[in-house]
């Protein structure tokens, strides 16, 4: 649901993208097929995993926070030698990126998402990709009885 949301909040939120905002199952289907977006710029949302916190028990209850982290694929054709034309493109969007999902939170959701990271994907020539992971807080309240 999560990576729903994060789609549809993109696609509001960063124009520059002209709804070219896809999930995971379109990023593996390109990959596999050795293919790029037909147009870019272009994101992807993937879920990236989870990690734990400390658990503790209180009161006949196990509980647990955790956070769950998301990356946003950005995806820039470059049609220059150097690629200067994308590095300068890439610099606006992540921006924009980072302002439309840092601080917000979803319906229903009770933690805000943070900016985890951000990092330079190994990609094919003429091509620029960067991940940026956004994580967001939750707990677990299991009943062990």
């Amino acid at each position: 649901m999560l990576i729903e949301d994060l789609i549809a909040r993109l696609k509001e939120r960063v124009p520059d993208f002209s709804n070219r905002v896809e999930g995971a199952l379109e990023w593996s289907a390109l990959r596999e097929q050795g293919r790029l977006p037909n147009a870019t710029p272009a994101a992807f949302v993937i879920s990236v995993g989870m990690t734990g916190g400390t658990p503790d028990a209180a009161a006949g209850l196990f509980r647990q926070a955790y956070e769950e982290v998301f990356g946003v694929i950005l995806i820039f054709r470059t049609n220059d030698l150097v690629g200067k034309r994308a590095f300068a493109q890439s610099d606006h969007i992540k921006r924009a990126v980072i302002e439309a999902v840092a601080g917000w939170s979803p319906d229903g959701v009770l933690g805000v998402f943070r900016l985890a990271r951000g990092t330079l994907l190994p990609f094919d020539a003429g091509t620029l990709a960067y991940q940026i992971d956004f994580a967001i807080g939750d707990q677990l309240r299991i009943d062990p009885t």
